[in-house]
């Protein structure tokens, strides 16, 4: 009988994003498909948090070289990465409750 270990989370994900993907993988028994899809998810939430930050940085809009205010190209990135990282989440099934859902089986304390 081989023991399965946990994997660690990835060293690029912000320390928070670290903490909530290693809480995952502790509750639940994931497949290497659901562990890479996962991981995904981490990446879209922290591009939304970079992107997010960016936009706190310099405003919601910006003046382009003509002098037209236009919104900051972050805007499109933080939509795209959180509606990737709610439709991951979904995939995942990690916000569905009900008995006979089709996400990976909690590990159980």
């Amino acid at each position: 009988m081989t023991l399965q270990r946990k994997p660690k989370p990835p060293k690029h994900l912000r320390i928070e994003t670290r903490r909530w993907w290693l809480s995952v993988v502790e509750d639940y028994e994931l497949e290497p498909h659901h562990v890479r899809l996962l991981t995904m998810a981490a990446e879209a939430w922290d591009r939304a948090v970079e992107a997010r930050e960016a936009i706190a940085k310099s405003g919601a809009y910006m003046p382009n070289r003509f002098g037209e205010v236009r919104p900051h190209p972050a805007l499109g990135v933080e939509r795209d990465s959180r509606i990737a990282f709610a439709r991951l989440v979904r995939e995942l099934a990690l916000d569905v409750n009900e008995p006979g859902d089709p996400r990976p089986p909690s590990i159980g304390r």
